[in-house]
């Protein structure tokens, strides 16, 4: 992206290997039952906001849907006493850290991000290589840029739990082209940031590479 004589590289995000059997069984096992999956990952901490996600699951009507939150913090109490508070305890789970969440993304339906500032949102581009369809504040300042303003997923105002649970709710109830998904996630792979990198600094490759 060029602004004003600048250029934006994004810092490369390596691909994560598809995850081996044994690990995708644990994670399935983890989510306790069917229905629709949705997965948050990030640290429990007020940024993050994940109280709001509880607040917008808790709305939805899907039967038997599970909320999974990856991750660990300060927040982790009071978090878990709000699911209580909002009835749905018994379908959230609190994953703890796990340092390769790739069997999480795979077995996944849908992937939230209730956070009132992120400062680039690595996770939804982690989302997106599984082909996993994304629903996410606008927060500043990533979001909006990895979903290139609402193309490939959905975006919702900061802070509003009942816009939060109706994108959830869409984006369970219609079918999503995760090829697509999938490939708008290379545009922060290694390879891309390369390209980039020596576009900018050697146009005389970019010419030759295009040529080719």
């Amino acid at each position: 992206m060029t602004l004003d004589g600048f250029v934006t590289i994004y810092n490369p995000i390596p691909a994560a290997a598809f995850p081996a059997e044994d690990a995708l069984q644990l994670a399935a096992s983890l989510w306790r039952g069917g229905g629709p999956r949705i997965l948050t990952v990030g640290n429990l901490k007020p940024v993050k906001n994940q109280a709001l996600l509880l607040r917008a699951f808790a709305r939805l009507v899907h039967p038997g849907a599970r909320l999974m939150i990856l991750g660990q913090g300060q927040n982790e109490a009071m978090l878990r006493d709000l699911a209580a508070d909002l009835g749905i305890a018994d379908r959230v789970v609190f994953a703890g850290f796990h340092a390769d969440p790739s069997p999480f993304y795979a077995t996944a339906d849908l992937f939230a991000l209730s956070s009132d500032y992120e400062g680039f949102g690595n996770v939804i581009v982690e989302a997106l290589s599984f082909g996993l369809p994304v629903v996410s504040t606008a927060c500043p300042s990533g979001p909006r840029e990895i979903l290139e303003d609402g193309k490939y997923g959905t975006l919702v105002p900061v802070g509003d739990v009942d816009a939060l649970a109706r994108a959830m709710q869409e984006a369970l109830s219609r079918p999503h082209d995760r090829e697509a998904l999938k490939r708008r996630a290379q545009a922060f792979s290694v390879d891309s940031a390369a390209d980039a990198y020596l576009d900018l600094l050697l146009p005389e490759w970019r010419e030759r590479r295009e040529a080719s």
